[in-house]
């Protein structure tokens, strides 16, 4: 019973992102300077700051510090997409658009664009290989005929693995921890801060970011598709 239950269906799902870092390992010399990874987040009007940075010395009779409560108001940021040598594209989504099969298509025409500019030896060739999540978006079949179409290679990602999305893991952690605490009065305010945040980040954290999504890989095939905690690229998990 447990071959085809829930046990089975999960020792499936690790075997299977076994084989895929197994996969990686051996092709990493050869993709891992043209993989181009993106995916989005949610970014918060007021996101809470860390016990570590809301910690301040006060007496016992210091009035108790005031702090916003998290606003519903949001941004959905496209960080399309990042590389070993740095930004490739990113943009803001307009508010009230929902990021579907449609507005993805629009975006990874933009994101071609942006290659065709700043990674020529690739786009000329069409050796530059794209990785995203399984989100809904990016596994429909619009989106694979535009990817076959277009000869755009897709490096293939592990089902619920989160933990092996360089973007997940390592670029939203980084900007959030920079937002953290800082109250912004719009969505503007928030797109600008945004911004700001991911163009701070030094090319070496990214490279090093790269570094630590192999080992993870090694890490993963180590433990039979378990989940590992561990530095990637200088963020903790």
């Amino acid at each position: 019973m447990c071959k085809n239950g829930p046990k089975g269906a999960h020792r499936r799902t690790k075997q299977r992102k076994v084989t895929i870092c197994q996969d990686l390992v051996k092709r990493q010399d050869d993709i891992l300077g043209r993989v181009i990874t993106g995916d989005e987040t949610w970014v918060y009007q007021y996101n809470p700051e860390t016990k570590r940075q809301s910690a301040q010395w006060k007496t016992a009779n210091s009035p108790r510090p005031k702090k916003f409560h998290q606003s519903k108001s949001r941004v959905k940021t496209m960080l399309l997409t990042f590389d070993i040598r740095g930004i490739v594209h990113y943009e803001i989504v307009p508010t009230g658009q929902t990021v579907n099969q449609v507005y993805y298509l629009e975006v990874l025409e933009r994101l071609r664009e942006k290659v065709r500019q700043k990674r020529p030896e690739f786009f000329a060739n069409n050796s530059w290989i794209l990785h995203h999540d399984n989100a809904p978006p990016h596994t429909v079949l619009s989106v694979g005929e535009f990817l076959t179409t277009k000869q755009i290679t897709v490096l293939e990602h592990p089902a619920y693995s989160p933990d092996l999305a360089p973007n997940d893991v390592f670029l939203f952690p980084k900007i959030k921890e920079i937002l953290k605490g800082r109250h912004f009065d719009d969505t503007d305010d928030i797109s600008s801060n945004t911004t700001a945040a991911l163009k701070a980040i030094p090319q070496n954290q990214l490279q090093n970011c790269f570094e630590g999504w192999t080992r993870h890989w090694h890490r993963f095939i180590a433990s039979q598709g378990e989940y590992s905690e561990g530095d990637y690229g200088g963020i903790q998990q």
